[in-house]
């Protein structure tokens, strides 16, 4: 089967990453934007022409689009293309409202449409080892995950640090888990504006599991760390550290006694992974669901469960 043809909406930073990825891929076929100088310019660049929206949903030969806009447009954007039989792939968030999130989710179901949400970091090489290690026993039991994402700087003015952020976060407790969870609390704290610019996400799963995220774009320092805890140890994944030693497994053990509290901890072992293009490795993904009909490790019901859980 061929590579399918699509068109990438949007030319800022995210846009011009998938407008690029695609062509290299081979499955670029236009690039649309409201700025039509720069859509131009970037189509020119990538030998391929500059469309207006509603000539790429009224073109039969155009399979799929991807949405890198304003995520205040991304929900009628993606129901638009997808009422006019494309296969959409949105950036995050896929919605700001759960309503609208749900609204996107049924019209790719009724279109049976492949609908996939930019959630980039379930394709890390990094996270799919995490994965493979938690499937494997490595760690027993998932008893807590955590997840920090903090820098200083990129404030918004229409979006506070836990939509900005924290959609990253929770696509990948949602990955570890397979579903939502049943309880979810946030707090949000503004230090430069009204807009939060650090908040935290505490979530509770039926089976005793736990998850806290921290998110802040007004830190003194960088970090960029999940931790998946088991009964066994933990994974820790430091975004910070170099290739290969993104990921290592540290051993520990603890619980109560007739002697009362023992618990042992073991030195971090490092598990080496190989260095990947994770936004190839997502658009790939896209293209491979296209042409197959699989469901996407990043659907629409995940996009639309941070969507919920960041509305609460």
């Amino acid at each position: 089967m061929t590579l399918p043809r699509i068109v990438s909406f949007g030319c800022g930073y995210w846009g011009r990453n998938h407008v690029r990825t695609l062509a290299e891929i081979g499955a670029l076929a236009g690039v649309c934007d409201l700025d039509e100088g720069a859509a131009q310019s970037l189509a020119a660049t990538h030998g391929v022409p500059y469309m207006l929206a509603e000539d790429v949903f009224a073109d039969n030969s155009i399979d799929g689009v991807v949405l890198a806009l304003p995520a205040s447009v991304h929900a009628e954007m993606a129901k638009s293309a997808l009422n006019a039989g494309k296969h959409v792939f949105v950036e995050k968030p896929m919605a700001l409202t759960p309503e609208d999130a749900q609204e996107v989710v049924a019209h790719a179901a009724a279109k049976n449409r492949t609908l996939m949400v930019g959630h980039i970091l379930r394709y890390h090489n990094t996270f799919r080892k995490l994965l493979a290690c938690i499937d494997d026993g490595m760690i027993g039991d998932v008893v807590h995950l955590q997840s920090n994402r903090l820098a200083f700087g990129k404030f918004h003015a229409t979006f506070d640090a836990l939509w900005d952020l924290a959609p990253h976060d929770l696509s990948l407790v949602l990955s570890v888990m397979g579903k939502a969870p049943k309880e979810t609390g946030i707090i949000r704290h503004a230090f430069a504006s009204d807009q939060a610019d650090s908040g935290y996400i505490h979530m509770h799963y039926a089976e005793g599991v736990t998850a806290d995220i921290h998110v802040s774009r007004h830190s003194a320092y960088n970090e960029r760390r999940f931790v998946v805890k088991g009964t066994k140890g933990s994974l820790v994944w430091d975004d910070w550290l170099d290739w290969p030693n993104k990921l290592s497994f540290i051993p520990h053990a603890a619980g109560m006694t007739n002697a009362g509290w023992e618990f042992q901890r073991n030195e971090a072992q490092f598990l080496p992974t190989e260095q990947g293009m994770a936004l190839t490795d997502e658009l790939n993904h896209f293209i491979d669901c296209i042409k197959t009909g699989a469901r996407p490790q990043t659907d629409g019901a995940q996009g639309a469960a941070v969507v919920q859980i960041l509305s609460s």
